[in-house]
């Protein structure tokens, strides 16, 4: 094999092995759209999820971005608001997390303090699957 048969088997290599780790980084993906009110979760670039969600009311605005999770806590309570509980919570922001919440009337409409509300259900489905896949394979992206 001469010099370019080479460079073209060594530039093939790379490019499969850029997709096997892209493919590899897609992990988790949590889309909070505050307009909607909703939350998607894929995996892989595979849709799992898409529930009803509640995020920052008036006064209390959840804050946009693309963000990690920092800590997961399954059972927590909120050191700033009454000692209410936050199951199954994903510390993305400072204080700022995704967590279940027992207030499920509110669900679909902008109802908390910043966080990001969703079904006791649904908040241990995604605490799992993150916690199975990793932190640093989950990304959150909140839109407005």
């Amino acid at each position: 094999m001469g010099v370019v048969g080479v460079r073209l088997a060594f530039a093939a290599a790379i490019v499969v092995a850029t997709s096997v780790l892209s493919a590899a980084r897609a992990g988790v993906v949590v889309r909070i759209d505050k307009s909607s009110q909703r939350m998607a979760v894929s995996v892989d670039r595979t849709m799992r999820y898409n529930w009803p969600v509640s995020t920052g009311r008036r006064g209390y605005g959840t804050p946009s971005g693309v963000y990690r999770p920092q800590m997961l806590a399954r059972r927590w309570f909120s050191r700033k608001y009454y000692n209410s509980p936050m199951p199954y919570s994903i510390f993305f922001h400072g204080g700022y997390a995704i967590h279940g919440t027992y207030d499920l009337g509110r669900l679909g409409g902008p109802a908390s303090h910043g966080c990001v509300r969703l079904h006791p259900s649904h908040a241990a489905a995604l605490y799992d699957l993150i916690e199975r896949n990793g932190r640093g394979s989950t990304r959150i992206l909140i839109t407005n």
